[in-house]
C-alpha cells in the first residue's frame, strides 16, 4: 500500500510518521485490499487551542474511498481518532457484506422450504 503524507504549518518528524504507520499498518491487517492511503496533518496557529491541529486521512478501496477527519489540541491524539473512525468504517463495510451473504443464503433456504410444503 502507498503512503502519501503531507503536511501545513507542521514539521514532519520520525516519530510523527512513525506513528502514522504504526496506525497504517494496524488498517491494512483489516483489509488487505487497500491501494493508497492519503494522510494530510495542518497546524491552524489562528483557532482555539483545543482545535489547533487537524489530521485527515482517505484510504482507497476497491468501490468508495473512507474518509476521516478530526481535529484535536494534540497531534498524536487527532492521528489516533482519524484511524479509529477509519477502523469503524472498515468494520461496517465488512459486516455490511456479511450480512449481504446471509441474507441472500436466507432467501433461498425460504424458497426452497416454501417448495417442499
Amino acid at each position: 500500500m502507498n503512503l502519501i503524507l503531507s503536511t501545513h504549518n507542521v514539521t514532519l518528524t520520525k516519530a510523527i510518521e512513525d506513528h502514522i504507520i504504526s496506525r497504517i499498518s494496524k488498517l491494512e491487517k483489516l483489509n488487505h485490499s487497500a491501494i493508497n492511503t492519503r494522510v494530510t496533518l495542518e497546524h491552524d496557529k489562528t483557532k482555539a487551542p483545543e482545535r489547533q491541529f487537524s489530521c485527515s486521512m482517505r484510504l482507497s478501496l476497491p468501490g468508495p474511498d473512507l474518509f476521516a477527519e478530526d481535529v484535536e489540541s494534540d497531534l498524536y491524539t487527532a492521528i489516533d481518532l482519524v484511524a479509529k473512525k477509519i477502523e469503524q468504517q472498515i468494520r461496517k463495510r465488512h459486516n455490511k457484506l456479511k450480512a449481504r451473504k446471509h441474507t441472500v443464503a436466507a432467501r433461498g433456504k425460504r424458497s426452497r422450504q416454501e417448495e417442499e410444503l
